[in-house]
């Protein structure tokens, strides 16, 4: 028998309800997707008198529209601060505090750079566009005028700290944060291109870390679980659809996930770093087993973000070329990092991992660049419209994978941490880590500490 009228119209508003009780927030940044959901609440507002019995979805749904609007209204507007990115903290009382989610209608503090390495601060939005963050600097260094008399408008480029130019389009968006992580924004004309070089502190060596040798090994464990812990929790389930759906169109809602795959990088370089400015052989190997044992402890946490980045740290080829110092590891810790090597080794489709994830219970920090592979693998490998028709089949794969990452945060991650003035400071210590990304000045460091004896 045919379901009736009224119940089609309720399976469609349950459906309508479960979208807006998941996905609102994430909604109100999709101006055409909000707006369509808008026109249909008009038409199911007109069509209510007739189907009294869904008068209690009518209701629901009233309600969450109405609480959308006036989200997205003036109020928001006026209360809103702006946020800090969490690689621009420099500040211990900013960087101690909880992380929270970003839209891309929140705006953020930048400096864009000159030729000269002079520099203006900007506001803007998460998602503006290259040509609005050149308005922008525009009219901070008061462009306006002379901007018409030049031949050449300004353009923007994201300059690394190895030197490579990445010329950004003028309909390029959210640009902030998939810059390199000690990567910067300048701006100039097409003549001044060939000039730009790094800031003087991106090529300079930093000093020894002592932080580092202090610091136990358990605290230091436990802190890069939180954070990042505190990172995943930020990143809503569309930004993993959004990341692999809309690589041509550009990405337009994936500000924390891209900050979390940023911080699995900067993790990475920061072991590399850390090792390579410990002089003397004694003490790099001590602090190689303070970072195997990390590792050991942030697998224990579940926290597999935090030991695949360790485990790669020490991997680079300018850590694991020094010899003398790998002589020097007790054959135990030695033993242990061979054992992660195995668990990160990608191998048969990262096998061991997967055997190894497939065990544990949430919570559980996941290894995100493989699930983001899993997802790139699912949408290319099949077509999205078979016949002009949707391919569902595709799409539930697609589903099943994402709804891994909900499991995963069904559970809170609760670690043992105190309030001490210490355990403070290594919070604040975890949270804005200095690193070299450059991979030629690393392996300059490698050949100082130990030489090529060929």
């Amino acid at each position: 028998m045919a379901p009736s009228a009224a119940a089609r119209k309720q399976a469609v508003l349950s459906s309508l309800l479960h979208l807006l009780d998941i996905y609102k927030d994430a909604l109100q940044e999709e101006e055409r997707t909000f707006q369509l959901i808008k026109d249909f609440y008009v038409l199911v507002m007109r069509d209510a008198p007739n189907f009294p019995q869904l008068e209690g979805s009518v209701i629901r749904l009233h309600r969450l529209v109405e609480s959308a609007e006036l989200t997205d209204g003036s109020a928001t507007q006026c209360s809103k601060q702006v946020k800090p990115l969490f690689r621009h903290f420099r500040r211990i009382d900013s960087c101690l505090q909880p992380r929270v989610a970003f839209r891309g209608s929140d705006e953020i503090f930048c400096r864009v750079y000159m030729p000269d390495h002079s520099y203006v601060t900007i506001r803007s939005r998460l998602s503006a566009s290259v040509s609005d963050i050149l308005t922008s600097v525009s009219e901070k260094l008061q462009y306006s005028e002379e901007q018409g008399q030049r031949e050449e408008p300004l353009i923007l480029v994201a300059v690394t700290s190895a030197g490579d130019k990445v010329l950004l389009k003028p309909d390029d968006g959210c640009i902030f944060t998939t810059l390199g992580i000690n990567s910067h924004l300048f701006a100039c004309n097409r003549e001044e291109l060939r000039s730009l070089v790094p800031l003087p502190e991106e090529v300079q060596l930093p000093p020894e870390d002592s932080h580092i040798h202090r610091i136990e090994a358990e605290d230091l464990a436990n802190q890069l679980s939180a954070f990042h812990w505190e990172l995943f929790s930020c990143v809503h389930e569309l930004e993993f659809i959004d990341y692999v759906f809309h690589v041509e169109r550009g990405r337009r809602e994936t500000a924390n996930l891209e900050l979390l795959l940023q911080r699995c990088s900067e993790v990475q370089h920061w072991v590399s770093t850390q090792t390579l400015l410990c002089e003397g052989p004694a003490r790099r190997t001590q602090l190689l087993k303070k970072f195997i044992k990390t590792a050991a402890i942030c697998k224990q946490n579940q926290d597999l973000l935090s030991f695949f980045a360790i485990v790669m740290g020490l991997d680079n080829g300018a850590v694991s070329r020094l010899r003398v110092t790998w002589e020097k590891l007790p054959g135990k810790c030695k033993n242990l990092f061979r054992k992660f090597e195995n668990l990160t080794d990608p191998c048969r489709n990262h096998k061991s991992y997967r055997e190894m994830v497939s065990r544990m219970r949430p919570p559980v920090i996941p290894f995100i660049p493989l699930i983001l592979k899993d997802l790139t693998f699912l949408h290319e490998g099949s077509k999205t419209f078979i016949d002009g028709l949707v391919n569902v089949e595709k799409m539930h794969a697609i589903a099943e994978k994402v709804r891994t990452v909900r499991k995963y945060r069904s559970n809170q991650l609760r670690l043992d941490t105190d309030v001490s003035p210490t355990h403070l400071q290594n919070k604040a210590y975890v949270r804005q880590f200095q690193v070299i990304d450059n991979q030629n000045l690393l392996f300059e460091l490698s050949c100082k500490l130990e030489p090529n004896t060929q």
